[in-house]
């Protein structure tokens, strides 16, 4: 990884009294990531935050089509690759072809060649803790900027914030032994959680075990540790986080949202990765159009909530699947899961689910800035 200007302790120095930049993104995540790539062509002072080191926290299964990551120039991370999906139920069992490859990849490695690409953009630790205008305030002190992006996940610390268990989301947990399989495996299994699905995600040398609750008053721990039993692994490693299911405004009184803060995370699947590069590079694009002066912030602001909107039809037709599933009686769950298996039903599904956020929008990276932007002291 590059060396930080700032770490923890005695070295997390305040930020200068006149901290500016021209691009603030807040969150260094898949989305934030994506933001940064998209401007390392505008010469910009783009300034990434993050209360952890790039690649430091990982918070999710951590699996995406493999295409995406190819078209990012990302397939260093990946782990293992699968052209199938493993479905279970409570008497049923059935292989669903995607018709694409999937691929389970390296959380840091991927950050850290995602890192790679943003060009001259720097990179602090900083815990943000809210906004007065065009000045974001952390725990470091307060930076300027008449750009700023929200991509810290669900609780979106810039505009009108969340808290469970009222708020529009899932729980999940998950464990990492340090074991191998040979496919992607989900159940959607009473025994296991009531409302929600159980996974097992290899990745090399260690699986991914956890499971989702559509019901944030679910608690998930007992049933991932009996999923994980259930394998003949180990509940080792845990790690847990709160998982949009609705969408959300990707624009809030002059900040950008993108990712789990604007809510980009398919309902149903809970996958967030590829809609937080979808969105962060939609959203970058955005930006780069008004550094280089082809539009204003307010057009950005509108044309970036647009996009987003545009697609939240998609975003709530998996929303009724994810309400209608729980409640099908088991036999109807079975029969519904052996009709997918069929190699055309389940390639015409995936090609539609696919669609939602396809990797023809990724391209790559803009070259770099010629003249690097001046740094941001530390």
């Amino acid at each position: 990884m590059p060396v930080r200007a700032t770490k923890r302790g005695s070295e997390r120095t305040p930020f200068p009294s006149d901290a500016e930049a021209d691009v603030l993104i807040c969150g260094a995540s898949f989305a934030g990531l994506a933001v940064a790539r998209e401007l390392r062509a505008s010469g910009a002072r783009v300034t990434v935050l993050d209360r952890y080191e790039i690649g430091e926290r990982q918070t999710s299964a951590c699996a995406a089509p493999a295409q995406w990551l190819e078209a990012l120039g990302l397939q260093d991370a990946i782990r293992q690759r699968f052209d199938s999906l493993v479905f279970h139920t409570r008497s049923a069992r059935a292989r669903w072809a995607f018709g694409f490859d999937y691929a389970t990849f390296d959380y840091p490695e991927l950050c850290r060649l995602l890192w790679e690409q943003c060009g001259e953009a720097e990179f602090e630790t900083a815990k943000v803790e809210g906004r007065t205008g065009d000045v974001v305030h952390t725990d470091r002190g307060d930076i300027h900027s008449p750009l700023i992006v929200d991509a810290m996940g669900w609780r979106r610390v810039l505009g009108t914030g969340v808290q469970p268990p009222e708020a529009p989301l899932s729980r999940g947990l998950e464990v990492h032994p340090f074991a191998s399989g040979p496919d992607l495996e989900v159940w959607v299994d009473r025994a296991f959680v009531r409302a929600g699905y159980g996974w097992s995600f290899p990745a090399g040398e260690e699986l991914r075990i956890g499971i989702g609750s559509y019901e944030p008053r679910d608690h998930v721990k007992d049933p991932t540790v009996r999923l994980a039993g259930h394998v003949g692994a180990e509940p080792v490693r845990y790690q847990g986080n709160w998982i949009p299911h609705r969408m959300r405004p990707a624009t809030e009184d002059g900040v950008f949202f993108a990712g789990d803060s604007a809510g980009h995370c398919i309902p149903l699947t809970a996958e967030g990765i590829r809609t937080a590069l979808y969105f962060g590079i939609a959203c970058g694009r955005e930006l780069a159009a008004v550094l280089d002066g082809r539009q204003d912030r307010e057009a950005a602001l509108a044309r970036h909530h647009t996009f987003c909107a545009a697609h939240e039809w998609k975003f709530e037709r998996m929303w009724d699947l994810q309400r209608l599933i729980p409640r099908l009686h088991t036999d109807v769950l079975d029969r519904l899961v052996g009709f997918i298996a069929r190699r055309g039903i389940s390639h015409w599904s995936f090609r539609h689910y696919w669609n939602i956020a396809p990797p023809s929008f990724a391209l790559p990276a803009p070259q770099r800035a010629r003249t690097p932007a001046a740094r941001l002291a530390a």
